[in-house]
């Protein structure tokens, strides 16, 4: 044969994700797909708008490699007004095309063969990947249920010489739950006199509930200064297939990320960062509405859901409700899931898939950034499911 050699995989033991998995045996099945997180509902009309007014201007050429200013400097006013941290739009503040470039950007901008990573299981999937492409090693420390809070010790333990980067997630994605102030002091504590930088996934910051505020890194002064921190418009605006992402990080650091950045996708679409500028100064109630909008729909999924055999604790933040099915079934959670989805005919992601370490907990995941009445068709059908 004319053929190489088997080709090497970078990423051995990576197949289809468990989203792409559940969202095509949701649609085959003709399910309620409540699995993958993507809203069934539109933008802002305002912002549509301004997306089609910007294309029709010109808006359409290549824009500076760093995000277009208007963007970077309204994304700056956010940070100042929710956070009080001054950043400058110049020099750190990168716009990226979508938050999952931008975590594979800054962790490829920090880690070189062999560096430790630490994450937190159950960890969203791209973190470990976006280490081994760097021949890292991704050490990974089970949160502590059933709130899903840091294990100081277990952290204390794993950190050594070669500890390069920690990655945190809040509000956290599978299970909602939210750091606290206290949390960040205690990590600052920890890292302080290390060379360890954070890497601050934040990309569900305006959906937190029960009026606790989030507690962002730019918040905390002295973790700032090592943390890359990640948001996502996506999220934010109900646009996830804008994939518009950005990361704030100090300028030293910020300079690392974007020697890659420029080799990554170079730029993110033009008329979208001018239409999302436009709309963050004009409305700003949008995210400021955020938290009570996704409230509303998590207490009626969890109301609709309480006459089920399913238990749920609501969820401190995401737009994510975690499940336990343990009163329902001894199956393990990717076959019940696979199972939901046929039987019920409701879509949702089993949590074990974010562990890298095998998991006796019957839990799914299934997210409500869906319409009201979707919600309660839902979990009515879930709610017919006895012992099986």
């Amino acid at each position: 044969s004319s053929r190489p050699a088997p080709l090497r995989s970078k990423l051995p033991l990576v197949g289809t994700t468990i989203f792409t998995t559940m969202s095509k045996l949701a649609a085959e099945q003709q399910a309620i797909n409540l699995s993958q997180g993507f809203p069934d509902f539109d933008v802002p009309a305002a912002l549509a708008d301004m997306l089609s007014s910007y294309v029709h201007k010109g808006h359409n050429q290549y824009p500076p490699m760093m995000g277009v200013a208007y963007l970077r400097e309204q994304i700056a006013v956010k940070t100042q007004s929710l956070y009080a941290a001054i950043v400058d739009p110049d020099t750190e503040v990168t716009v990226t095309s979508g938050a999952t470039e931008a975590l594979l950007v800054a962790i490829q901008a920090m880690v070189h063969p062999l560096d430790e990573v630490i994450v937190f299981d159950p960890a969203y999937d791209s973190y470990e990947p976006a280490v081994a492409l760097c021949q890292g090693v991704t050490r990974h420390i089970p949160l502590l249920g059933p709130e899903f809070s840091i294990d100081w010790q277990r952290l204390k333990d794993t950190i050594n010489a070669r500890t390069r980067l920690l990655i945190i997630n809040s509000p956290h994605n599978p299970t909602g739950a939210v750091l606290s102030a206290a949390d960040l002091e205690q990590l600052a504590t920890l890292l302080r006199d290390t060379d360890i930088y954070l890497l601050s996934d934040e990309v569900y910051e305006h959906m937190v509930f029960d009026g606790v505020a989030h507690h962002s890194v730019l918040s905390h002064p002295e973790l700032r200064e090592r943390a890359f921190v990640v948001s996502s418009f996506g999220k934010t605006y109900h646009a996830t297939g804008w994939k518009v992402g950005y990361c704030i990080a100090p300028p030293d650091m910020t300079t690392e990320f974007r020697k890659i950045h420029q080799f990554v996708t170079f730029t993110t679409h033009t008329p979208t960062q001018w239409a999302l500028a436009e709309f963050m100064e004009k409305h700003p109630e949008h995210y400021l509405g955020l938290g009570a909008f996704y409230q509303t729909k998590r207490d009626l999924f969890v109301r609709h859901m309480a006459s089920s055999a399913f238990k749920c604790i609501p969820s401190p933040g995401t737009y994510f409700q975690l499940a336990d099915y343990s009163a329902i079934s001894e199956m393990p959670d990717t076959e019940f899931a696979i199972y939901l989805t046929a039987v019920c005919k409701v879509a949702a992601i089993p949590v074990s898939v974010f562990n890298a370490a095998p998991s006796e907990a019957r839990l799914v995941r299934f997210c409500f950034a869906k319409q009201d009445d979707t919600l309660a068709l839902a979990a009515e059908r879930l709610s017919q499911l006895s012992k099986v």
